[in-house]
C-alpha cells in the first residue's frame, strides 16, 4: 500500500476544501440554520410532536443527512473530475498506485469534508432545539457509513460526467428530492396508505429512519433493515467503481 500516494491526493484535496471554506463550510450551515428557521419555527409551531419527539429536534437527523449527502455526493464528483477535465488525472493513472490506492485518497477526502460539516451542523442543531442522542456510537456509525457510501458515489459520477452542469445533475435533481421525500420533515406513517408504500421504494429512507433511530430511538423501517441498506449500497458503489478501473470507463480514452 503506497500511504505516501494516498496522503498527497488527500491532503491536495484537503487543502481545495480550505481555500474554499465560505463555499465548502459556510453555506452549508447558514443553510441549514434557514432550515431551522423556516420548518422548526414556522412548521414546528403547528406540529407539536412526531412520534413523541418535539417536531424541531424530529428534523434534525432529517437535515444532517440532507446535507451529508449532497456535500459528500458534489466534494467527491468535483474531486475527480476536476483532474479529468485538466488533464492531471493521466499523471495519477501512470503513477505507481493502484485504483485502490486512488480511491482511498479521494474518497477519503471527500467523505471527510462531508463528515466535519455533518458534526457542525450537529452542534449548530443544540442552538435552535434541545437534543439528546441516545445511541451515540450507532449515530456515528450511520453518519461514516453514510459519508464514505455517497462520496462513493460521486466518484462515480465525476468519472461519468462530461462537463460540470452533468456533474451538478444527479445531487440537485436526484439526492436532493430523494432526502426531501424521504421521511427527512416528516414521519411516514404520516402519509395515506398508498403513499407510505410507495415512498419505501425511497432508498433513502432507509437511511434517514435508521440515522433517526439512532438519535431517539423510533423509525419507519427496522434498524437491521436500514444498516442492511446502507451496506448493500456501499458495496454496490466499490463493484461499479472496481467495474470503471478495469474497463478504463471514461478515464483511459
Amino acid at each position: 500500500m503506497n500511504f505516501y500516494a494516498i496522503k498527497a491526493i488527500y491532503i491536495s484535496e484537503m487543502k481545495r476544501f480550505f481555500r474554499t471554506i465560505a463555499q465548502s463550510f459556510i453555506s452549508p450551515v447558514l443553510s441549514t440554520s434557514l432550515y431551522f428557521v423556516v420548518f422548526g419555527t414556522a412548521i414546528g409551531s403547528r406540529i407539536n410532536e412526531v412520534d413523541g419527539v418535539s417536531y424541531g429536534a424530529f428534523i434534525v437527523p432529517g437535515l444532517i443527512m440532507l446535507t451529508v449527502m449532497t456535500q459528500a455526493t458534489s466534494n467527491a464528483a468535483f474531486g475527480i473530475y476536476f483532474p479529468k477535465f485538466i488533464g492531471t488525472i493521466y499523471e495519477v493513472l501512470s503513477a505507481p498506485i493502484s485504483f485502490l490506492e486512488i480511491i482511498i485518497g479521494y474518497v477519503g477526502a471527500a467523505a471527510t469534508k462531508a463528515l466535519f460539516i455533518g458534526l457542525v451542523i450537529l452542534g449548530t442543531s443544540y442552538f435552535f432545539v434541545d437534543l439528546t442522542i441516545l445511541h451515540p456510537l450507532t449515530m456515528i456509525a450511520f453518519l461514516l457509513l453514510t459519508c464514505l457510501s455517497f462520496s462513493l458515489l460521486g466518484f462515480i459520477i465525476g468519472i461519468w460526467a462530461g462537463n460540470f452542469e452533468q456533474l451538478q445533475l444527479i445531487p440537485l435533481l436526484v439526492i436532493t428530492p430523494l432526502v426531501f421525500l424521504g421521511g427527512s420533515f416528516y414521519s411516514i406513517s404520516m402519509l395515506p396508505p398508498i403513499w407510505q408504500t410507495i415512498t419505501m421504494f425511497n432508498p433513502v429512507v432507509y437511511l434517514v429512519s435508521g440515522f433517526r433511530w439512532a438519535f431517539f430511538g423510533v423509525s419507519d423501517v427496522p434498524i437491521t433493515i436500514s444498516l442492511l441498506a446502507i451496506a448493500g449500497f456501499t458495496l454496490a458503489c466499490l463493484a461499479i467503481i472496481g467495474w470503471i478501473f478495469k474497463t478504463g470507463y471514461k478515464i483511459k480514452n
